[in-house]
């Protein structure tokens, strides 16, 4: 390991320098204070000795032996300190992102980058006219999902104590606060701190899909939904600063969710998680709303004796109080004379009726809660009342077109070999999952078409599907068209297995008049599968049968990308351009068809799973890839890392639609090198999955693997509803994505975000030269960006730590640590000569004192973790006291370097 400076903060950062050593002293009285001053002072002297390790270069074996051998509840005391540590200083930052940004607004004649005022006063210098510009909002859709398999499940309490840490931050913003107030502020801080302390940070129970579902519902019920018409608050300033326009503008956002629909490998779900979680999402958004609506009557006092009321406005209220004479009652004679609170009370009580699916009352549609709020902002604005409640109103019909009455679009995901098994029950052919996909296309296309159906049989798996197919049926008709979101098939290699979605919708009984209302995405995950992807879109596309269900679904295709599993199969350079050319390749394949492609991107949180900075990701995206659409995948920390402060939650959707309207209006320009570097990246990402299959091929991979990462805590730790195996484990495809890349991060080597690419880098460097590596470098945004995350990884491992985990796999470690380290020194050494740097990060230093700060934190708990693997193994994995232990550690760590899978 080589040596590493102190943090020194950067020079506008002396508020957050304020806020981190502010947090921490709080930490350590509260250590104290919780676990008395010999605890503290033991902690002083591991985090003394730890950054004394770091600032000489020292090896790891002094400060290893010092943590070695403590009791189990010590060990995890101390791996729990650390964490809360961590969790200052992930704290501090995020609001140090709030303060910048409104240094920016307060102070900076320029727009903060990435902003959409950044965005549309570049567009606008590129030439781009109103009229474009609003042809291309028109048609713009940007749809985060959340998915089902949170690899961060922290309680909500502990995330609600973290806000109020936050909200006693921003309020020291303020410069006037008395002494006494910034005590209290100090106080809340404390109480936060202490109480988190004294809560386990997760439930040992595995989380049920419910669980998961109000953990998601958290982000999208609070942050996300407060500060929505605040995000087009902030287009539509933007759009009048730059453009002097102001116009009505469409809906951008919608958001959707994995959870309860994703069934792929996971038994616990099925038609009741999805029917339960449509129906919960449905009861908090409009509890939500009745809220909102409770709010706007107590504002909107306006009399009829001040302003005049529209007859149209006044006939609502009369219909309304005959169609709700009880809550037409509750209603003060004194406020008779107050039409548009009358309404608004009524409007509350319609809600109320719809939360009960089966009264007539309620509405039948968010339409038809958006007639009367526009009823309502119509009367405001044309009577003077634009600034006396109408941009409340406004802000609540924001909320209404994002999210409906479903709060978010439902997908739903299953593996293409279960339907498979299905039909093989249905067909009575037991021989069926063995015939050629063409053939299968064959017996399909009359079941897929309607002019057969599928009679019933007595197989487990045929009703679940047939019951999961009646339940999105009935799920469409009373949570509306908006409700369910795609069809994704996992494993999905031919047209045949899309065909079958279709026999199946059918025999559940899911249509609408002749077709079946339902968008089906393709999921095509590993390097193989991106490769052969265009192929099966062509045939997919040149069947009768499925370009009849096209031209009903507006002849736009959805293709999902997986960025895990090509990943994981591949290595992360052989990923990232099997992705990159299956994305050029089906687009013309679409062209061709004469059809429309879509694209959602199942990126993961870490780099290794497709994680990346949103702006440059877009931008290097091939050209036309974007147009106007981004869906993608949010998941474990990501989601709270992005949606959970509200300051945050908001910059972050302005950076993601800002990038797609540039990647998308004005995407990169031609560029006549690019053939030649297309070759030349085709060869690198061939000999980087050789390299990389090369090792995780090697005999005694997988008990290497299994020996020297913590993936046996891993598997053990209550982390999502899903088993983190698909089956039994033979090699590396049979691991989930997930733990593959959590296991990889824990020991602190993260091969899975660099491995093999230094070996590329090199044979490429001997064939064509540094220089033509150098200008691929500086002037291809594809590659620039690959090397640019790489760079981060490698800034995160700590090669001696993961050495220290090596050594658990006994004999295996000479194996295969020797290639680790080699390919680890050849992948840094290639990627600083290509960016003409002396050292990791150069050029990031915001995001280098980041990880510097946290690296004495992160490296006791490692090697922690190293000496209760061994004496956990030891008790062959039975001592719990150990294992909870052992957990605290791999928590401390995830947090520490904000990466799990």
């Amino acid at each position: 390991m080589e040596a590493t400076r102190d943090p020194e903060f950067l020079p506008h950062d002396g508020p957050l320098r304020e806020d981190v050593h502010r947090l921490g002293a709080m930490v350590g009285r509260m250590l104290a204070e919780q676990g008395g001053e010999g605890f503290f002072q033991r902690v002083e002297q591991v985090r003394t000795a730890s950054i004394r390790r770091r600032r000489e270069g020292r090896a790891v074996d002094d400060l290893a032996e010092s943590l070695a051998g403590l009791q189990a509840e010590e060990a995890e005391a101390l791996a729990r300190a650390f964490a809360a540590y961590f969790q200052a200083v992930n704290t501090a930052e995020r609001v140090h992102r709030i303060r910048r940004r409104r240094d920016y607004q307060r102070e900076s004649g320029a727009a903060q980058p990435e902003s959409l005022l950044a965005v549309l006063q570049r567009l606008k210098a590129q030439g781009v006219s109103a009229d474009e510009l609003l042809q291309w909002l028109y048609k713009l859709k940007v749809e985060p999902v959340f998915t089902a398999h949170p690899t961060e499940a922290i309680r909500r309490s502990l995330l609600e104590k973290e806000q109020a840490i936050v909200r006693a931050l921003v309020d020291n913003f303020d410069p006037t606060r008395t002494p006494q107030e910034r005590k209290e502020d100090d106080d809340r801080i404390f109480t936060a701190l202490s109480a988190g302390w004294q809560t386990a940070e997760a439930s040992p129970i595995r989380p049920s899909v419910q669980d998961e579902h109000h953990h998601v519902g958290f982000y999208l019920a609070n942050p996300i939904y407060r500060i929505v018409p605040a995000f087009y608050e902030l287009l539509a300033d933007a759009l009048q600063e730059v453009y002097g326009v102001a116009v009505p503008l469409p809906r951008l956002l919608s958001f959707a969710t994995w959870v309860g629909g994703d069934m792929d490998g996971n038994p616990n779900v099925g038609a009741e998680t999805i029917a339960n979680s449509l129906a919960t999402q449905r009861a908090h958004v409009l509890e939500h709303y009745i809220a909102d609506v409770d709010g706007l009557a107590r504002q909107l006092s306006q009399t009829d004796d001040r302003v005049p009321f529209d007859a149209a406005l006044l006939k609502r209220l009369a219909d309304y109080r005959q169609q709700f004479p009880r809550a037409a009652a509750t209603i003060r004679p004194r406020h008779a004379d107050m039409p548009y609170r009358c309404l608004l009370t009524l409007i509350g009580a319609r809600l109320e009726a719809t939360l009960d699916d089966g009264n007539d009352e309620g509405y039948h549609s968010a339409d038809e809660l958006l007639d009367d709020l526009l009823l309502i902002v119509h009367g405001l604005i044309d009577h003077r009342g634009l600034n006396a409640g109408a941009y409340a109103v406004r802000r609540l019909i924001w909320r209404v077109r994002t999210f409906g009455f479903h709060m978010a679009r439902l997908d739903v995901r299953q593996d293409s070999r279960v339907h498979d098994d299905a039909l093989a029950a249905l067909l009575r052919d037991e021989s069926w999952t063995q015939r050629v996909p063409a053939e299968r296309s064959t017996v399909l296309r009359p079941y897929a078409s309607g002019e057969r159906a599928l009679e019933k049989v007595d197989d487990a798996q045929a009703e679940s599907l047939r019951a999961v197919f009646a339940t999105l049926h009935e799920s469409r008709q009373r949570y509306g068209v908006d409700a369910i979101g795609l069809y994704i098939i996992s494993m999905a290699r031919s047209a045949a297995d899309v065909l079958a979605v279709l026999a199946l919708a059918r025999h559940g009984g899911f249509t609408a008049g002749a077709h079946v209302p339902l968008d089906i995405a393709p999921l095509f995950e590993t390097v193989d599968d991106l490769k052969n992807a265009p192929n099966t879109l062509r045939a997919l596309l040149d069947d009768a049968v499925y370009r009849a269900h096209l031209r009903a679904r507006e002849d736009c295709q959805w293709v999902m990308l997986g960025y895990s599993d090509s990943g994981k199969d591949g290595g992360t350079l052989a990923s990232r351009w099997g992705l990159q050319r299956a994305q050029v390749e089906l687009l013309e394949v679409a062209q061709q068809a004469g059809i429309r492609l879509a694209f959602f991107h199942g990126r993961g949180g870490s780099a290794s799973r497709g994680g990346a900075r949103i702006t440059p990701a877009l931008m290097s995206s091939p050209r036309g890839s974007i147009n106007g659409i981004l869906r993608v995948t949010e998941q474990g920390e990501v989601i709270h890392r992005k949606y959970g402060i509200r300051a945050l939650a908001l910059r972050n959707l302005e950076q993601t639609v800002g990038a797609v309207l540039r990647a998308s209006v004005r995407p990169r320009e031609e560029e006549a090198r690019e053939a030649a570097w297309r070759e030349i990246m085709t060869a690198m990402a061939a000999e980087s999955r050789r390299a990389y299959r090369a090792f995780v091929d090697r005999e005694g991979f997988v008990d290497y693997f299994r020996a020297a990462t913590p993936i046996d805590v891993i598997e053990q730790m209550a982390l999502g509803s899903r088993p983190s195996r698909r089956r039994s484990m033979r090699g590396v495809e049979d691991l989930r994505a997930i733990p593959w890349v959590f296991a990889w991060t824990q020991c602190r080597s993260i091969i899975t975000g660099w491995y093999g690419l230094g070996t590329a880098l090199e044979a490429a460097v001997a064939k064509h030269g540094e220089e033509a590596l150098c200008e691929m470098a500086r002037d291809w945004p594809f590659f620039a960006n690959a090397l640019d995350d790489v760079e981060m990884v490698l800034a995160k491992c700590d090669l001696d730590i993961a050495e220290a985990f090596s050594k658990l796999a006994g004999p295996l470690h000479d194996t295969f640590f020797g290639m680790i380290r080699d390919e680890f020194e050849r992948t840094r050494r290639w990627l600083l000569k290509l960016k003409h740097s002396e050292e990791l990060l150069r050029d990031d230093p915001r995001l280098s004192l980041s990880i510097r700060l946290r690296n004495p934190y992160v490296d006791p708990m490692s090697l922690l973790q190293v000496d209760l693997l061994q004496r956990w193994r030891a008790t062959e994995r039975k001592d719990d006291h150990l294992l909870r232990a052992l957990v605290a550690c791999v928590n401390g760590v995830a947090q520490g370097l904000q990466n799990t899978g």
